[in-house]
């Protein structure tokens, strides 16, 4: 999801999010498919040979890939025990590392839980995504805000400049958000002090509107004006079919009517699948913190995604609470004082003007605390329900996510696209990577009726690394033979263990 856009037709606020690069075939079936168009390709009978090279060939790519992410996870599990804010510290010490060396170890560490997110399908969520994210309301109403100076804002700045990346978020240097697939979270009920502050947020907009004073109250900040995503009025039909359309259904946006008022009313909200958030605590200047936290959530709604945040400051009114207080009480005030210095003060007109600042307020503040209850109800659950795991459980889990998964894009969706752009190279011929790129889609379209976003520099560049692809002078593609490519790659580590068992269980 590099590109996050909303629009509003009829009432409706849409976000569209781009696509996940997955295969939807099942591995199986993908080998034995491709393998029979070998055999269906001649009648002559070396080609049961090829067969039978190329299934060969298959499980020893799968084998090599794997290998290759257990080694990586190895490597990342070791740094990580340096830097685990459980024991880490005491590590560290026992090993009398310089600072420098452990620098270098920070940006290792990092180095390979990035790769590793990329490879779990996990992206960094991009300025633009926050903003839409964060542009709406619903269970959360409270502004939720970071407490900066808890972070340390070294580690992530540090890497980021050397790793330069586009439309980072502002907070980027102090903790990082990665999300992966999208989902949906509705939720029924009556929101009766909701509906009433949608009332009362209506009728004070419109008085805004009435008086020209909306431009210094609803003043949107640069970075939302510069890139708004409901000002991208035409998209075209090939973006929105790669593109995965959910509908966000808000209070706020709720037709007024009687039986919305007073009956229960759904509201639907598109939910990050899951979401890891990475970051450091500061130390103290003799004495610095080197924990890295890796915290792991679910089903988190867009909107309400301040709850992942770390370090959050305790919620408080609003700014626009207290200017709606003080402006009650400045007209109240002003009504009260008008109101005695009439001939025949009324004594029931200044107890309903009192009566109904008094109401006002009191209204307010209870809102408050029904979204202060509301808050640590969120709050509690993001801990028990929807937090999966943190540090090195997260890791373990990003490992089996990896490696064992058939969703996302993991180890199998690129053992499948390393087997699909092998076989195009075996059968077609030399190919550009674009060419290469559209053949294998085609294919996918024509034998299995499925399209998807194929990623072939990730296929081809593991298969030069195998050895078994290169490229000629002009920079095409091209593979060698079954035989050959099974020769280069060898005997693995797995078909011995497989052998052994095997003759193990021979009388």
């Amino acid at each position: 999801m590099d590109k996050q856009k909303k629009s509003r037709v009829a009432k409706k606020e849409v976000i569209r999010l781009e696509r996940e690069s997955v295969i939807p075939i099942l591995k199986p079936k993908l080998i034995m498919t491709l393998a029979n168009l070998i055999v269906d390709a001649t009648l002559l009978i070396e080609h049961g040979s090829d067969r039978a090279e190329f299934l060969k060939l298959c499980k020893r790519v799968e084998y090599m890939i794997r290998a290759w992410y257990i080694l990586q996870f190895e490597d990342l599990m070791q740094l990580y025990s340096l830097f685990d804010p459980v024991h880490g510290a005491q590590k560290l010490e026992q090993q009398r590392l310089p600072p420098e060396e452990i620098d270098m170890l920070e940006h290792n560490f990092l180095t390979y839980l990035f790769q590793v997110m990329e490879k779990s399908n996990f992206k960094i969520a991009t300025e633009e995504e926050i903003e839409v994210a964060l542009s709406g309301q619903y269970l959360l109403n409270l502004p939720i805000t970071v407490d900066e100076s808890k972070l340390d804002k070294k580690l992530l700045g540090r890497y980021f400049s050397e790793h330069h990346l586009d439309d980072l978020p502002d907070f980027s240097d102090k903790y990082v958000i990665f999300r992966r697939g999208i989902g949906i979270d509705r939720t029924s009920d009556y929101f009766f002090m909701e509906k009433v502050d949608m009332i009362i947020s209506r009728v004070w907009l419109k008085l805004l509107r009435f008086t020209r004073l909306e431009r210094f109250f609803c003043r949107k900040s640069p970075a939302r004006e510069k890139k708004d995503p409901k000002k991208n009025d035409e998209i075209s039909p090939e973006a929105e079919a790669d593109e995965l359309s959910v509908e966000r259904i808000r209070i706020e946006n709720m037709e007024l009517s009687v039986r919305n008022l007073a009956g229960k009313i759904t509201i639907q909200e598109p939910t990050f699948d899951r979401i890891i958030v990475v970051y450091r605590r500061v130390g103290t200047a003799t004495k610095p913190d080197r924990g890295i936290y890796v915290k792991h959530f679910k089903n988190i709604p867009m909107a309400d995604l301040e709850i992942v945040l770390p370090e959050k400051k305790n919620p408080g009114l609003t700014p626009m609470d207290w200017v709606k207080f003080l402006a009650s009480a400045v007209i109240g005030l002003v009504a009260v004082v008008g109101s005695l210095d009439m001939p025949k003060a009324d004594l029931w007109v200044i107890i309903a003007i009192l009566s109904t600042l008094i109401g006002y307020c009191a209204k307010t503040y209870f809102t408050f605390q029904q979204n202060m209850a509301a808050y640590q109800n969120l709050i509690t659950q993001s801990m028990y329900d929807k937090q999966l795991d943190s540090g090195r459980g997260t890791l373990l889990h990003l490992c089996d996510d990896v490696i064992q998964q058939e969703k996302s894009r993991n180890l199998n969706t690129q053992v499948k696209e390393v087997i699909i752009s092998f076989f195009i190279l075996m059968e077609q011929g030399k190919a550009t990577r674009q060419d290469l790129d559209l053949r294998c889609e085609e294919l996918i379209k024509e034998e299995f009726n499925e399209e998807c976003n194929f990623d072939v520099d990730d296929a081809v560049q593991k298969l030069e690394k195998l050895g078994i692809v290169t490229r000629d002078t002009i920079g095409r593609y091209y593979c060698v033979g079954l035989k050959r490519a099974n020769e280069i790659i060898g005997t693995t580590t797995e078909e011995l263990v497989l052998k052994a068992k095997q003759g193990a269980l021979i009388p």
